[in-house]
């Protein structure tokens, strides 16, 4: 049979599964494609849920990406919604369908099979944790849930447990809605995706905007009354009051029906695919959150449950399955953005936990800049860290928390490491500068210009978070207003501008470790000692700033 004749089905939509089916038609306009989706809608906006909840989406139907009606007529494509796939023979390339809305079963044919299944939100088996107001959020269905619950007004307080992603942008359209929230996560940081002090940013902002935060702790039980919750018990016996518990622990892929027909699963729990989508049967595909994909720094298969990812992974199989070729499926970053009221965190790459166990030498530095030109009004500060191979100066991640900019710097680096680029490579870059829009030397070109200090050994760093050498003379070249406003314990306070006239203060034997506010005028100040006789002087990365957020600073 050719190419053209052949009957193409796809088990789920949304991201994966709709993607794959619009393109396979854009191919092969020919073929028979039959999409079964078990829920009541196709295609919907997965990412813009907590955000109509919290009322900043005010139509519903926005959400809904693409409908059955739209398929049939557009990419004459056959959308059954509430009918679950519940078996497969490979063997006479058949699936097993129960209609949902009728009750009946059947069985169709297929040349071709794309499995897009999804994943179910990780509920743990507590006791209570079956209680009416306790619920997740992966669905439309979910959403009117959470949405009538909050718009209650008895519904004051509520307990979120997750400070992923879905977990914060929660956090914050239920602070929209007025009700006091309590966030719960077992890491001892929100957004395990972020490094410890970086995600610690993050955390005074929401502190900042009256979420209680209980890091460190697990959900013990949901305590209940009758069939509702009235609170959560954590590790240590804490216990707090709510009228709603919103869990976003995390997913699990939805690989049973895979794995009861012997399709192999990767390393992280999702279907082992190649580069072209097919599992271990060429003619049967798998994309999206039940998948797992080739991480381009890693270079490791992992799951990595994104929509973005998903949308070009569907693409890729959908041609394929259509046409028997097609581009193959690039690497993932795992890039990603949230934004927690006032500020944005965006990661891109490996993160600290992620490179070490790649088991390579690496450095990371730190980087405070400005959304655009600072003379320029409305300039929003971030800070940037940035992580490099010693050895090649490829970059390998990126993490950026702070207000306007932020997502087009991660996108920038987001590409550069796509195309493999180093640290000296960041400093070349051609970007857009207009001080409405950047600065001459874009943020970008900021992390370029110290990490390639960095690497030539030109300048000398320690890490915000490292243990100082106690033998080291500290040394503050802020401004004597800054000194007095806070300074660091152990400090001798030379402001820059005095440094070449009061080198007689330090000793040249000992080692000498310099800051500022964010790290420019003690490189400034480092380059002098270090042209003046003093072999071991370096700069405390990120200064008096990221102090703040790590362990025993400030």
């Amino acid at each position: 049979m050719g190419a053209s004749a052949r009957t193409i089905v796809i088990v789920g939509g949304v991201a994966g599964g709709a993607s794959a089916a619009a393109r396979a038609r854009r191919c092969n306009d020919a073929a028979r494609i039959i999409l079964f989706e078990r829920d009541e809608y196709v295609s919907f906006a997965n990412c813009g849920l907590p955000y109509y909840i919290g009322g900043e989406i005010t139509d519903r139907n926005k959400l809904l990406v693409a409908t059955p009606e739209k398929f049939r007529t557009w990419f004459n494509v056959e959308v059954h919604t509430r009918c679950e796939v519940t078996g497969i023979d490979r063997a006479g390339r058949t699936v097993t369908v129960v209609d949902r809305n009728t009750g009946a079963t059947f069985e169709q044919s297929y040349d071709r099979l794309i499995l897009a299944p999804g994943a179910t939100p990780i509920v743990p088996k507590l006791a209570g944790v079956d209680a009416a107001n306790v619920l997740s959020l992966r669905n439309l269905r979910d959403t009117d849930r959470i949405k009538a619950l909050v718009s209650r007004g008895d519904v004051r307080r509520a307990v979120v447990v997750g400070a992923g992603f879905i977990g914060l942008e929660m956090v914050e359209m239920l602070r929209r809605l007025d009700k006091r929230v309590a966030l719960v996560e077992l890491q001892p940081q929100v957004l395990p995706a972020l490094d410890r002090e970086m995600a610690h940013l993050v955390e005074t902002e929401l502190a900042a905007h009256g979420v209680e935060l209980h890091l460190g702790a697990g959900l013990e039980a949901v305590v209940t009354a009758g069939d509702r919750a009235t609170a959560v018990e954590l590790t240590g016996g804490v216990r707090i009051d709510a009228d709603v518990v919103i869990l976003g622990i995390g997913v699990r892929p939805n690989t049973a029906l895979a794995q009861s027909i012997g399709l192999a699963l990767g390393a992280t729990g999702g279907i082992a695919v190649n580069e072209h989508m097919q599992t271990d049967d060429p003619v049967i595909y798998a994309v999206g959150d039940a998948a797992e994909y080739r991480h381009a720094v890693a270079d490791l298969n992992m799951r990595i449950p994104l929509a973005g990812p998903a949308n070009r992974a569907g693409r890729v199989a959908g041609e394929h399955a259509a046409t028997d070729a097609g581009p193959a499926m690039a690497p993932v970053m795992g890039t990603a953005i949230v934004r927690a009221f006032g500020v944005t965190a965006a990661v891109t790459g490996c993160n600290g936990r992620c490179i070490a166990s790649m088991g390579c030498a690496t450095r990371s530095v730190w980087a405070p800049a400005s959304s655009h030109a600072s003379y320029y009004p409305g300039a929003e500060s971030m800070m940037m860290k940035l992580t490099y191979d010693e050895a090649t100066g490829r970059v390998l991640g990126a993490q950026i928390v702070g207000g306007e900019g932020v997502d087009k710097r991660i996108d920038v680096l987001a590409t550069a490491i796509r195309f493999g680029a180093t640290v000296d490579d960041l400093t070349t870059l051609d970007l857009a500068y207009a001080p409405p829009f950047g600065s001459a030397k874009d943020p970008v070109h900021l992390l370029g210009f110290i990490a390639q200090n960095d690497r030539r050994g030109f300048d000398h760093f320690i890490a915000p978070d490292a243990s100082r050498d106690a033998a080291a003379q500290l040394v503050d070249v802020r401004t004597d207003e800054e000194w007095n406003a806070g300074h660091l314990d152990g400090a001798v306070h030379i402001p820059l501008i005095e440094l070449r006239a009061r080198l007689g203060e330090l000793d040249r034997a000992r080692p000498v470790v310099t800051y500022c506010k964010g790290g420019q005028r003690s490189y400034y100040a480092t380059r002098i000692l270090r042209q003046h006789g003093f072999a071991d002087a370096r700069t405390l990365a990120a200064g008096w700033t990221m102090q703040q957020h790590v362990p025993g600073g400030g």
